[in-house]
């Protein structure tokens, strides 16, 4: 708990044993996000499953954007998730389909969700159960009102390169800035520009956060600092 308490914003992630004492809330909504295979192994008690990495846009207009907000905000609205609740994200650790969940509802002027530090890998380390029973999740309206501010489209960051109040932060894996996992598209390399750290940089070996001291050495290392706006991908 003391690692996370040094974070700025030490609240938007939980320790397995903050989650622990809400557990029966029913203002919490708890969204497991790994692929439907891994929930088969258990789940933590009260959770709905919402996978939704395999939903994305190849491209960022404005038009393409209304329609997947509006495909997400439905999605999260069946599973229960409401701006009046409290929403937690987990998956395996802290890996990046929590946080695409957690951005979305941050995007989406949510203010009160959170991560689970370590996912269910740390809350099992912590001794707390699992069950393969998934109750039906209460579907709950979801309005919107969709924070602009921290979103940029491609066409809009093409337009800012080369400013040097802009970091462009490339968190992919290092096969596929190398190229030679073309999931991300089949060259290698990254917009120009970009600093390269893949995602996997910022967690420690338990799968956790790194204390906040080391990620901002980590970060301000590589010329990703505070003082400028910050677009990762």
């Amino acid at each position: 708990m003391a690692a996370l308490e040094s974070f700025p914003n030490a609240g938007l992630i939980w320790t397995p044993q903050q989650l622990k004492e809400r557990l029966g809330d029913e203002n919490l909504v708890i969204l497991d996000m790994r692929p439907s295979h891994e929930i088969m192994t258990g789940i933590i008690p009260g959770a709905a499953h919402f996978d939704l990495y395999g939903v994305h846009l190849a491209q960022t207009t404005a038009e393409l954007m209304r329609e997947y907000i509006d495909m997400m905000r439905s999605q999260m609205g069946l599973r229960g998730v409401g701006m009046d609740r409290t929403v937690l994200a987990y998956e395996a650790e802290s890996g990046i389909r929590a946080a695409r969940a957690f951005w979305l509802l941050e995007y989406f002027g949510h203010k009160d969700v959170h991560v689970l530090d370590g996912g269910i890998s740390a809350w099992k380390a912590a001794g707390f159960e699992t069950t393969q029973e998934m109750r039906a999740p209460k579907p709950h309206s979801l309005p919107i009102t969709p924070r602009e501010e921290i979103f940029i489209s491609a066409d809009d960051l093409n337009a800012k390169l080369g400013d040097e109040n802009l970091a462009v932060l490339d968190t992919r894996a290092d096969d596929e800035w190398l190229g030679s996992n073309t999931r991300g598209g089949p060259r290698g390399g990254t917009i120009p520009g970009g600093i390269h750290l893949e995602w996997t940089n910022y967690l420690d070996n338990e799968g956790k956060f790194k204390p906040a001291a080391e990620l901002a050495a980590l970060f301000e290392s590589a010329g990703i600092t505070r003082d400028k706006a910050i677009v990762p991908f």
